[in-house]
């Protein structure tokens, strides 16, 4: 398997093959490549319908060439906590990035994202998320917003009275719950819409089924949500029973 960085050749076979609508998997194995590099390439210049080869070529170019002048030859790549290593970390980030931004995260706000799971204390400020992720305090301020309005972090004062952004432990279930609230708020607009057009025309019809689908959708969510949470946060003893309890009906 080839290693090092894409070329511009293999670059331009990616844009052939999202033209021609391949998956990421059936483009890497053309390329023996991971699928993972070809994901990544593809998300951090456009996504699938933007993507530009060279244009692609060409960031990547300059990537490199800042990358080179940050590092004097010799200099190692800061030391990380518990012995990791730094590379492997490096690389993790991306592709984990990468993944966010699958999910439709954008991509300054997946970076930011990243950096915060990445910290063992879950919690940078927005000067070491600056410095961190190379980028302007506008640009870390926005992300942050998204992401408080997902439910996915919170913030607090530290002892210096500076502003620190939190991720908790239990992200995933406060992004859930703040989905659900979402998608009740949808719930409601659209049975709204069924009073403005009316219940027996074809598009009153519509808005109600999609008030009802969304309405079980995030009744759904939010009963796994808080099952989910009361298994995984008790102890393995109590976790196992209330995963082997029949539920009412069964």
């Amino acid at each position: 398997m080839p290693g090092g960085r894409l070329t511009q050749q293999e670059r331009q076979q990616i844009a052939l093959g999202l033209a021609d609508g391949l998956a990421y998997a059936e483009i890497a194995r053309r390329l023996d490549r991971p699928t993972s590099t070809i994901t990544r390439e593809v998300m951090r210049n456009g996504g699938p319908t933007a993507y530009r080869p060279d244009l692609a070529h060409r960031a990547a170019e300059q990537r490199a060439h800042r990358r080179k002048q940050a590092a004097p030859r010799g200099a190692k790549a800061p030391a990380q906590e518990h012995g990791r290593d730094p590379e492997a970390m490096r690389a993790y980030e991306e592709i984990y990035t990468t993944v966010m931004m699958e999910s439709g995260m954008p991509k300054m706000t997946a970076r930011v994202m990243a950096a915060l799971n990445l910290t063992d204390s879950g919690s940078l400020t927005a000067a070491e998320l600056v410095q961190r992720l190379d980028v302007s305090p506008a640009s870390v301020s926005k992300a942050i917003a998204f992401l408080e309005s997902q439910g996915m972090v919170r913030r607090e004062r530290d002892e210096r009275r500076r502003e620190r952004y939190v991720i908790d432990n239990d992200v995933m279930y406060q992004s859930m719950v703040a989905s659900a609230r979402s998608i009740a708020r949808i719930v409601e607009i659209s049975r709204q819409g069924v009073g403005v057009l009316g219940a027996d025309t074809p598009a009153g019809v519509r808005f109600e089924n999609i008030a009802r689908f969304l309405d079980f959708v995030a009744e759904s969510t939010l009963r796994a949500a808080e099952q989910a949470r009361a298994i995984l946060h008790s102890s393995p003893d109590t976790a196992s029973e209330a995963a082997a309890e029949p539920k009412s009906g069964d």
